[in-house]
């Protein structure tokens, strides 16, 4: 079962604004790596769980890794062949809104050249571009 939140105080949310840079999580806070967004995007609880997957899978369960976003935005859709009006369609799946600058995953505990091939796969499965950061003592 994909990521969501246990409760929410309202089902369904606005699209909301995705423009700007990143002011919060934009920096590497407990890992030595990370994987910094360029663009800005929704990346659902699916595609999220597919990517840390594929980080752990290649890590082989080596290391530390922390996921630094979660999906707690619904999205609604409406059901296929469903005429326009009779309100907003019931909720989907969850997303988490993803700004340039913010930091998806980061990892511990394992030598650069690992940490960077185990992000190259992991950024494949996200639907923006990604850069590789380290820390400026590691």
């Amino acid at each position: 079962m994909p990521m969501m939140p246990k409760r929410v105080k309202f089902r369904k949310q606005h699209r909301g604004w995705m423009s700007g840079v990143a002011t919060r999580g934009n920096e590497l806070a407990f890992g030595d790596y990370g994987l910094k967004s360029l663009d800005c995007g929704w990346l659902t609880a699916i595609q999220l769980e597919a990517a840390r997957v594929a980080l752990t899978r290649h890590v082989k369960r080596g290391g530390k890794i922390w996921l630094r976003i979660f999906p707690d935005k619904a999205y609604s859709k409406k059901p296929a062949e469903t005429r326009m009006g009779k309100g907003k369609g019931a909720p989907e799946y969850y997303v988490a809104v993803v700004k340039p600058g913010r930091i998806i995953f980061e990892m511990g505990g394992i030598p650069e050249i690992m940490a960077k091939s185990a992000m190259r796969l992991c950024s494949h499965k996200l639907p923006f571009r990604t850069k590789f950061v380290k820390r400026v003592g590691a």
